[in-house]
């Protein structure tokens, strides 16, 4: 049998993680060597460790390092395997999948609930599942989990604990473990429109903010001030805001000002579609951006990124209409599991 090289990039979580005096902590490789041992019999394995860290230390900063580095250091390879800790591992895949466009070979990201050290840890399935991805020969971001592979772009993390953590939203599943092996859908796969190349620029300049009853709408007023270039805001169902009855001068002030406004949805499922209701027509005739089905992981790092690349508020807003990974679905029908 002839033998995929894969190269696995660690940069800590749980998977690699051990008991220390204050909790779990991640370690380096090492704690990977006895599943690496195994797997090693089906492909050719190089181990690179980048960082060491709880997920929750990662930044917009070691994205740029992980993406950096899957670029440069994937030209030999059939495939890249990412080990990463759950809790941010969706948004530093998404993130990933826009600083490389129409990448060329398979770059998959998983890790575990448990650590690798624990003897009933779901660490060695999912190794198992993202390396059988990596060597698929299908080119993409993925993230695997539970036996299951799902676009980088569409993945959440919605159990804190449970084995099945992450689910593909909105999308169907790339790739599925079954008794037949790794069974791919081809027609859930990026389709790439040209060339790889790294595009990794950032900008951090991007706000998360989350609607609540009776939100003050001079919080738009307080994140202009701060220097915010773009924010992202989780609504209400199909994209209900409820500062529009104590006027519109924040947001309004706020796109004037050259902030790209993205409104999507607090709701795990379904599209935000801003056109359905008056609040929301009102807001898309102050040039606010839809951001439609996406992800809230993938909306506001394709906005990081768009801004990153120096895009002016239009070209932001043109950049939203456009699905660039599979993170917007295109045709509605297409969203089932």
């Amino acid at each position: 049998m002839d033998k995929k090289n894969i190269l696995l990039l660690t940069t800590g979580g749980t998977i690699a993680s051990k008991p220390g005096g204050q909790g779990l902590e991640p370690q380096r490789s090492d704690v990977m060597e006895r599943e690496l041992e195994q797997l090693r019999t089906y492909y050719r394995i190089t181990v690179r460790d980048l960082i060491c860290l709880d997920s929750s230390n990662i930044t917009p900063e070691e994205w740029q390092l992980i993406a950096r580095h899957i670029y440069e250091d994937r030209v030999g390879f059939d495939g890249v395997v990412v080990s990463h800790g759950t809790d941010t591992m969706a948004y530093t895949a998404s993130a990933v999948t826009f600083m490389l466009p129409n990448i060329d070979i398979p770059v998959v990201f998983t890790g575990s609930q448990l650590p690798l050290a624990d003897m009933l840890s779901d660490g060695p399935e999912n190794l198992r599942t993202a390396f059988a991805m990596a060597a698929s020969g299908h080119p993409g971001v993925f993230l695997a989990f539970d036996r299951k592979v799902m676009l980088g772009c569409r993945a959440v993390k919605i159990r804190a604990s449970g084995f099945s953590a992450f689910e593909s939203v909105n999308a169907r599943y790339a790739a599925q473990v079954t008794n037949r092996g790794l069974a791919v859908d081809t027609s859930v796969l990026p389709v790439p429109g040209g060339p790889p190349r790294l595009a990794d620029a950032l900008s951090q300049n991007v706000f998360l903010l989350k609607l609540t009853p009776g939100l003050n709408p001079a919080v738009f007023d307080v994140l202009a001030a701060m220097g915010y270039k773009g924010i992202v805001i989780e609504a209400f169902g199909l994209g209900g805001v409820n500062v529009l009855h104590k006027g519109l001068r924040g947001i309004r002030r706020a796109v004037e000002d050259g902030i790209s406004v993205v409104v999507t949805t607090q709701c795990l499922y379904d599209s935000s579609d801003l056109r359905v209701y008056q609040v929301g027509n009102q807001l898309l005739d102050l040039g606010v951006i839809q951001g439609r089905d996406m992800t809230t992981e993938a909306a506001m790092t394709k906005l990081m990124w768009a801004l990153g690349q120096n895009m002016n508020p239009e070209q932001v807003k043109d950049l939203f209409e456009k699905s660039l990974a599979g993170e917007i679905t295109e045709n509605p029908d297409e969203t089932g599991k």
